[in-house]
Order: C-alpha cells, then sequence, then structure tokens
C-alpha cells in the first residue's frame, strides 16, 4: 500500500516520462532445461579443474620444503585422526607382547583423572630417580608420579614380559644410540612406542616397535615394499628412529622436547611453543600440547625408572623364547624360510621372530643385500648347505604366479581412487607418493590414458583426505625455503651400493630426500648405479618462527 501511494505521487508529479521505444531491447529467449544441465556440467568441470590444480600446487609447496619442515609436518598427516586415546601407543592400552599379553583391557586407565596411591614416600622416588645419573633431565611432579606407580605397581606381569624382552634388544639400542652420539636413556621410548614388540600396528598406521608412519620411515631411508617392511625390523627402525631423534634434538636442543616431538610431530611442539609466548621448557609448553602428548614424557620418565628398579617393586622378568646368541648372513638372492627351515632345521616361527620385517618368508636377495638372522647353534648347519640352499625347491616356492601376486600387492595400504575431471596419472601418483610406473603396474594400463568415474587401486601409505587440503602454515627452522623448478640447476649423482636417500641428501646442505624424489621424478627406491640429479637449491627469505 506504501509504494502504491508512492508511486502515484510521483506519476502526479510528472516526474516520470515513458522511455523511448528504441531503449527498450529484446527480451532474451529462456534457456531450456537440458542446455542448463549441460552449462552446469561444464561449470562443475572447470570447478573441478581449479581444485585439482590447487591441490596439485599444495601438495609441490609442502613436498619442497626443507628437511627441518618434513621433520614438523610429517606427523600432521593424519591430523584428524592420530590424537585419541584408542590411537595413542603406549602402555596404556597394552595387549601384545611378541604375540600376545592376554588381556586386551590391561591398563585401561584414564590417566587424565586417576590418581594412584603408593606407600613408596615422594623422596624415594626423587632421591633414585637422581641417582639414575641420566643425561636427559628426568622431571618428577605428581604427574610423573602417576606414571611411575602405573608401570612400576600397576601392571607387574605385563611389566615382567617387557623386562623378559627387554634383555635381548636394550643392548642392541643402546649400542645404536651410542653410535649416533645420543643419551641410551632414549631406548626406553621403545616401551612406551610398543611394549617392545615388531609387529605392533597401531589404528592410525604406524608400525613396528618403534611406531613409524609409512611417510616418516621412507624419509629416514627404511625399505617399505610388497616383500620388505623395515619398519619391522627392530634394528633397522632403531636406527631411523636415532636419526629421527637427532634431527629434532637438533631442532630444539632439549631432550624432553625432541621424544615429545616424536609422539606428535616436531611442527605440534613448535605451535605449542609458539602458543605459550615462546618458552621452550616442556611443562611451560605442557598445557598447550596435544593431550595425549602430554603425558609422553612422563611416561618415558616412568619407563625408565621401571627399567632401573623392577626388583625394588618386587617384578619378576619373564624368560622369552628369543635366543640370547644370535648371528647374522647377508643374502645376495631370493631365498625363502621354508628352505632354511627344511635344510637348517631352523623353525619358521624362530625364523619369523627374529626377522619380521620379511612380509612372507622372502628375502628378495636379487634386488640387494639383506640381512638375515639366525641363532647361533644353527650357524654351521647354515654354512655347510649354503651352496645348495638357493636351489632347493626353488621352483616350488618362488612360483612365478605367487611372486606376481606378492609384487602386486603393492607397497603400502590398498586404496581404491575413482578418477575426477582435471585428473592425469602424475598427478594422482604425486597426491599419493608413488610413481606413474606402479600405478600402470597395479591396474594393467598399457599407456597414460584414464577416464573420470575410473577406479584405480593405489598401494601407498598416504591416504589424503576427499577434498583438497588447505595450505599449511608451518614454521620453517630458517629465515629461508627452497625453491625448485624445472630450471633449478643441478648435479649429477651415482648411486652406490647401501645408498638411500636420507644419506645421500645430508651430503647436500639444504636439500631433502623428498626435494631429490620430485626433481627426478622418482621414487624412494634406488639402485646402485642408477644417476640421479642433485637439485641446487635457490633460497628465498620469508619471515619466520625463531626455534
Amino acid at each position: 500500500m506504501i509504494f502504491t501511494a508512492i508511486a502515484a505521487s510521483i506519476f502526479a508529479a510528472g516526474t516520470v516520462t515513458a522511455a523511448p521505444l528504441s531503449d527498450w531491447e529484446p527480451r532474451k529467449p529462456q534457456k531450456t532445461r537440458s542446455e542448463l544441465v549441460r552449462e552446469n556440467a561444464r561449470y562443475r568441470e572447470i570447478v573441478d579443474s581449479l581444485k585439482a590444480e590447487i591441490e596439485s600446487l599444495n601438495l609441490e609447496m609442502v613436498q619442497k620444503d626443507s628437511l627441518t619442515t618434513e621433520i614438523m609436518e610429517i606427523y600432521e598427516e593424519n591430523d584428524t585422526i592420530i590424537y585419541s586415546n584408542e590411537l595413542t601407543d603406549s602402555l596404556l592400552n597394552l595387549w601384545y607382547i611378541h604375540k600376545a599379553v592376554g588381556d586386551e583391557n590391561a591398563g585401561a586407565y584414564d590417566m587424565d583423572t586417576v590418581h594412584f596411591e603408593s606407600d613408596v614416600p615422594d623422596s624415594v622416588y626423587i632421591r633414585r630417580i637422581r641417582n639414575m645419573n641420566s643425561f636427559i633431565t628426568l622431571p618428577y611432579n605428581n604427574i610423573v608420579k602417576n606414571y611411575i606407580v602405573l608401570y612400576s605397581e600397576k601392571m607387574p606381569e605385563r611389566i615382567g614380559k617387557i623386562i623378559g624382552l627387554s634383555r635381548y634388544y636394550m643392548p642392541i639400542f643402546e649400542e645404536i644410540l651410542d653410535r649416533y652420539d645420543l643419551p641410551e636413556e632414549l631406548k626406553a621410548m621403545a616401551i612406551i612406542e610398543s611394549s617392545l614388540n615388531p609387529t605392533a600396528v597401531s589404528r592410525a598406521g604406524a608400525k613396528g616397535m618403534w611406531q613409524f608412519m609409512y611417510s616418516t620411515a621412507k624419509l629416514y631411508g627404511l625399505t617399505i615394499n610388497s616383500f620388505v617392511d623395515e619398519r619391522l625390523d627392530p634394528v633397522a627402525s632403531a636406527e631411523a628412529a636415532a636419526r629421527y631423534l637427532k634431527d629434532s634434538y637438533r631442532i630444539f636442543g632439549d631432550w624432553n622436547l625432541a621424544i615429545a616431538s616424536y609422539n606428535c610431530g616436531a611442527g605440534n611442539v613448535n605451535r605449542a611453543i609458539r602458543r605459550s609466548g615462546g618458552k621452550r621448557a616442556f611443562w611451560d609448553i605442557y598445557p598447550y600440547l596435544p593431550r595425549e602428548t602430554r603425558g609422553y614424557v612422563p611416561a618415558f620418565v616412568g619407563a625408565l625408572y621401571t627399567m632401573k628398579y623392577y626388583k625394588e617393586h618386587g617384578i619378576e622378568p619373564e624368560p622369552v623364547a628369543i635366543p640370547a646368541a644370535v648371528d647374522t648372513f647377508k643374502i645376495n638372492r631370493m631365498l625363502h624360510f621354508n628352505q632354511v627351515s627344511e635344510l637348517v632345521g631352523v623353525p619358521v616361527e624362530e625364523l619369523k621372530n627374529l626377522n619380521p620385517q620379511y612380509r612372507h618368508g622372502i628375502i628378495p636377495g636379487n634386488e640387494r643385500e639383506y640381512i638375515l638372522r639366525i641363532p647361533y647353534s644353527y650357524v654351521n648347519d647354515f654354512i655347510e648347505v649354503e651352496d645348495s640352499l638357493y636351489a632347493y625347491k626353488a621352483d616350488e616356492f618362488f612360483n612365478p604366479v605367487t611372486i606376481k601376486k606378492i609384487k602386486d600387492g603393492g607397497d603400502g595400504q590398498r586404496i581404491v581412487y575413482r578418477v575426477r575431471s582435471g585428473d592425469v596419472l602424475g598427478k594422482i601418483a604425486l597426491r599419493y607418493r608413488v610413481t606413474v610406473s606402479q600405478i600402470k603396474r597395479w591396474n594393467n594400463l598399457r599407456g597414460n590414458m584414464i577416464r573420470v568415474g575410473q577406479r584405480l587401486v593405489i598401494y601407498s601409505g598416504v591416504k589424503p583426505s576427499a577434498e583438497p587440503a588447505a595450505p599449511k602454515k608451518t614454521v620453517a627452522a630458517s629465515a629461508s625455503k627452497s625453491v625448485i623448478s624445472p630450471d633449478t640447476p643441478y648435479t649429477t649423482y651415482t648411486v652406490r651400493s647401501g645408498d638411500t636417500l636420507y644419506d645421500i641428501a645430508k651430503a647436500y646442505p639444504g636439500v631433502s630426500a623428498q626435494n631429490i624424489m620430485d626433481f627426478n621424478g622418482i621414487g624412494s627406491r634406488i639402485k646402485p648405479g642408477m644417476t640421479i640429479r642433485i637439485p641446487k637449491l635457490v633460497k628465498v627469505s620469508e619471515s619466520s618462527y625463531p626455534l
């Protein structure tokens, strides 16, 4: 009504005149439904293509960062799933000890709410910790005390099994840590991570005694393929853990922070430092760490204390079946556990326990040199039959159909990917950190052509979200970042026996293993004699948070 009155008054005042006929444009005909559908599909295709390009650029940005940034981000790949009680690998959800401890519900305490009492006075705990003369500063407070009581008093049978296993594994870890000039006390981390179970697997996908995620394991030189997963090798994985901790300590300059970073990633520790206002002591950043990581350093102190003072708490080490004396042989040809068992007499189960990294009981020595561990008591028998060992029932154990089936199993978890508009094999391979040739082999593709909607089988340790992720704001370790382009100058390097991309990258300051893979368009597997290009990185200054 108001509008009508206003319009009437305007016309009455003569302020509105009719437009000349020449100013009117003919009305455009409306589009048909089929035209609108086609147009909508075309726009959706453009948007999908743009999203794919953004995702590709994001991946390139992440993958071209320095080694320090890779360390900081590597555990952030599963930000949405990794921090929960179910996924935290510690003695709190202990349910295995090699084959099984027994009760799956054992040790299921909520350490945020539980408060343990003990007859041992605080003064005794403090004196014992001081007498350990630890190179790493071992804090003591009510939180640490809670973990000490948990490990030393609340699960004596399970700790007894762990102490029994530690008699075999700890000397190995001590030797490795000593070789890397690291504190011997770090060996206790394997107890927190896996309870010394070399085949432990978390629901987040971390594997082995030192609980490496796929990407971190690859970055630190561990072999993961159809036949071998060196995350399950106690010696190889301990070497990788030592390298990681050495790099982490180089970043933070504090062992408690380096230990915490092993649980949640250096990026989260650095974020906690920033949120605390730049403080760099563990207890100062404690409130800003992920909830599960807050208990990691206290758990470390509790485990280390229990290893030292288990007798004072009446814990009896449980005898374990692992032989005290083990010898190693270098294997340069295909060898099956059954060949060793039938000719040498070593039980297959014992071979699996000593060599858990060989996923199918096959050592692919024809690809590179591998190690076989056998009990010392069988060494002479092995030497006597070694010449005929490799040929024994070779046609049966290395049947081409069986070998192909194993190889087709791939290098990681099976993922079915549906091709989207704008996808090409190279971009998909980059996204899942595999090679184009692998995708073609897994899917029997002869060429590079793929179609929208096609399903591709991919075996990878990386499973990104369905939608492209936004670029992560990471904290650089220095005031520069590495930039790689096709025109980047480079030097060539010929791969030698025993080389890993990690070792090669260390010889070229500022270059990471991922830089080399990206620049050469290769995966992490390299062979002696291969020539690779090492990029000479250009540094671009940017603001960063000081470490």
